[in-house]
């Protein structure tokens, strides 16, 4: 189902980002809409504040932030033998590991793990790499049915909904919003809310609860991403708030887990630093309340049957980018999101992707590629979706340059649409003609006499406040002016007055 059908969705199906429109028209639809505006100013500014103060309890913040740096990149520059040591580490206890180059083949396993072991339906702990992948999608074709135990994850699930943020998906809805979703949608596919629901945050979060505990010990298979795996012991980590992460990587027979590449950590002593950085950028708490690990299979103690599927998906294309392997880096924390004054305005569904805001303008089109034939205007358009006014660069935990990047990937943009012979913008013949102006003085100097001569037409009292053309010019003077140029330029007053002396 793409984001723009209209079709009814079943019980347990939500849209996915395919069909998205570019970030300019989508945007424009999500800045009419007040009650997302407001939701998410409300919900950001707190989070952002939350932060502010976690982080000012470090003195030692901006060390851990290098050693966070210098720890990924080291990770980047060795990653093929990491990832050959974490594989070890996981077959000698038990596991079995999995390669995918993309999102076919990684929903292609996890398929035929369910459907050798006969189930209808997995639990989920909330990972992003699956809905990257359409995970969800891929297993409802096959007749199976994939639950999300993340309350945010849930409220988008049943609500037919995408998600719109990375740490909180459901951040665009307000708490009656909620509420009339759980009313209306948990029936439906299972255990019905109960009577008189309210909007406290706390008999919501008990509807949730009451809702899925019977998903949690009927289900044999669990599906998880992960934040971190160990390279010298083959251990899988998940963080999480709500403790359904706990019940899902332990509790069922077969546990499936999606780790990006790039999640690798060559030790246990380089672990330390990130249980550092992440819980206080992404939750604003000094821990996180639940941190689940696992290694292999123990013998009558939890999962008896581990699978790790490695996700490349156009990783490695970005590896090999100079200024875009930080990105990298990013351990999903969604600092950047909380600070960005585009994102707290447009929302996260804006941006098409299951990553939105500022690292998600500069993940999404390098995994996705952004020298397509034809080029893929919705992931060509993300780039420019920032004011590169810098905030997030100032929040990154493991300090990711998104304004270096984003410029960098504005002039690939560029590029491809120029090889791909798409036709000029009004932008680009502006600029065009701006260059043949300066290249030569003759050439410049003509400028300068036609630029006088329009500003005598259309200027009055010393400013421009219309001009004529095409919209891209028309509409800027719509709510601006400047100062008309000068009737006689620099140069011209420079050669009259004999290199700018007064005559006597």
């Amino acid at each position: 189902m793409s984001y723009t059908s209209t079709d009814g969705p079943a019980p347990n199906e939500r849209p996915t980002f395919a069909g998205t429109p570019p970030f300019p028209v989508a945007a424009k639809a999500a800045l009419a809409n007040r009650q997302l505006r407001v939701n998410l100013a409300r919900a950001t500014t707190t989070i952002r504040e939350k932060r502010a103060r976690a982080v000012a309890e470090r003195p030692d913040w901006e060390q851990l932030r290098l050693a966070g740096a210098a720890t990924k990149d080291a990770v980047l520059a060795q990653l093929p033998e990491l990832l050959e040591q974490f594989e070890r580490g996981v077959a000698d206890r038990g596991g079995t590991v999995h390669w995918a180059r993309d999102a076919a083949d990684a929903n292609r396993i996890v398929t035929e793990i369910c459907k050798r072991h006969g189930a209808t339906d997995v639990v989920k702990v909330k990972s992003m790499t699956t809905v990257e992948t359409e995970l969800n999608e891929a297993l409802a074709k096959e007749g199976i049915d994939a639950w999300e135990t993340d309350l945010a994850e849930l409220i988008v699930q049943l609500g037919h909904d995408l998600p719109s943020h990375i740490l909180v998906p459901a951040i665009h809805r307000n708490r009656s919003e909620i509420r009339d979703i759980f009313k209306a949608e948990m029936g439906a596919v299972g255990r019905p809310a109960p009577e008189g629901l309210t909007n406290d945050p706390r008999a919501l979060a008990e509807a949730a609860r009451l809702h899925l505990r019977e998903r949690f010990l009927r289900t044999k298979i669990g599906i998880s991403g992960a934040n971190f795996g160990i390279a010298e012991t083959g251990t899988v980590m998940v963080v999480e708030s709500e403790g359904n992460g706990r019940m899902c990587v332990t509790l069922p027979d077969v546990l499936i887990t999606i780790l990006g590449i790039e999640k690798i950590l060559p030790t246990w002593q380089d672990l330390a630093v990130f249980l550092q950085l992440l819980p206080r950028s992404s939750t604003a708490e000094r821990m996180n309340p639940y941190t689940s690990m696992w290694t292999g299979v123990t013998p009558g103690d939890g999962p008896q049957e581990f699978h790790v599927i490695l996700l490349d998906n156009g990783r490695t294309n970005v590896l090999a980018d100079r200024v875009g392997r930080q990105t990298l880096r990013c351990i999903r924390c969604s600092a950047c999101l909380n600070v960005c004054p585009v994102y707290e305005r447009t929302g996260g569904r804006a941006y098409g992707s299951v990553y939105p805001g500022p690292i998600g303008a500069i993940l999404t089109p390098q995994l996705r590629g952004i020298n397509t034939q034809p080029v893929d205007e919705q992931t060509a358009s993300l780039p420019y979706a920032s004011s590169l006014c810098g905030a997030c660069f100032e929040v990154c935990p493991v300090r990711i340059d998104i304004p270096e990047v984003l410029v960098h990937l504005r002039a690939k943009a560029v590029h491809w649409k120029h090889e791909s012979g798409a036709p000029p913008t009004t932008e680009s013949l502006m600029l065009g003609g701006m260059g043949w102006a300066f290249k030569t003085p003759r050439r410049l100097g003509l400028a300068e006499r036609a630029a006088a001569l329009g500003s005598r037409v259309i200027g009055r009292n010393g400013r421009i406040r219309y001009a004529i053309g095409p919209s891209l010019i028309t509409g800027w003077f719509k709510a601006r002016d400047i100062k008309a140029p000068p009737h006689v330029s620099f140069r011209r007053w420079w050669r009259a007055t004999d290199g700018g002396k007064k005559p006597d």
